[in-house]
């Protein structure tokens, strides 16, 4: 029982390790210091530090603020941190989630349009990245309309 305890603890420090890893990657490529982030997502300085440190594991809530802060989507960083599972969809849906110049609104409706371009090849409808629900219409109201 100690071993398995043991594996567990592992693999938890670990997630929360790569958890840091990914905000602190992302924090990089929205080319903003610990400071600013810290100030937009509405926690400490130091605090943030040893999330990014793998030292603490944020809430859900905190992850919202930080996610909002360096405008990706919360799910992406709820998926980093166990929270969600990761959807499938491959590496489409993971950079759409992961488009610091794309607010959600955005990200969902190109993860719709995808959706609805995999499901018309064949491909699995659960796998596109879209949440269930989806349908076709909300691909269509995304085209640009042009004047006949």
């Amino acid at each position: 029982m100690e071993r398995v305890d043991k594996t567990v603890n592992k693999a938890v420090n670990q997630a929360v390790s790569d958890l840091g890893a990914y905000i602190r990657t992302q924090r990089g490529n929205a080319q903003i210091s610990l400071r600013q982030l810290a100030k937009r997502a509405g926690v400490s300085n130091p605090y943030l530090s040893q999330v990014e440190r793998g030292l603490r594991k944020p809430s859900a809530e905190i992850l919202q603020q930080i996610a909002k802060a360096l405008r990706i989507s919360a799910e992406a960083l709820y998926v980093q941190a166990g929270i969600l599972e990761r959807r499938e969809g491959g590496p489409v849906v993971d950079a759409i989630l992961a488009d610091p110049d794309l607010n959600e609104r955005q990200k969902q409706v190109l993860l719709d349009i995808y959706g609805t371009f995999r499901r018309e090849q064949g491909g699995p409808a659960a796998a596109d990245g879209a949440p269930e629900g989806t349908t076709s219409a909300t691909a269509d109201a995304a085209q640009p309309q042009t004047e006949e």
